[in-house]
């Protein structure tokens, strides 16, 4: 797969504790990214952030939480990430979702002979 150079960043802020039928949010929102054939996806989990609700979520041993930040980051054409929107509008239902130009500058994976 190849991608333009004008691409998009879809980031999208929800907590580890997310869940969406019965399984973690962010790993739903991987799969289906995957299923709606986006160049990729990638899960980083946050020490410490604070939302809407001004909770403050730490790993912290004092102040040990189970529902740390969760960013899931995709890039790909603006009109790929439009329709993922629409598949996930209903489902994030807390959290905060951006957009950002991305100028793709390398998108490329092993050879098929060296995997």
């Amino acid at each position: 797969m190849k991608l333009p150079p004008n691409g998009q960043l879809l980031r999208i802020f929800i907590g580890e504790s997310d869940k969406y039928q019965g399984q973690p949010l962010y790993e739903w929102l991987v799969i289906k990214a995957k299923e709606e054939g986006l160049a990729g996806a990638t899960v980083l989990r946050g020490l410490m952030g604070f939302g809407a609700n001004s909770r403050i979520h730490t790993s912290k041993i004092l102040r040990l939480s189970l529902d740390l930040p969760i960013v899931v980051e995709i890039v790909d054409t603006p009109e790929k990430i439009k329709t993922f929107l629409t598949c996930i509008e209903s489902v994030v239902t807390e959290g905060l979702v951006t957009l950002e130009k991305a100028v793709v500058h390398i998108y490329r994976g092993k050879p098929q002979d060296e995997k």
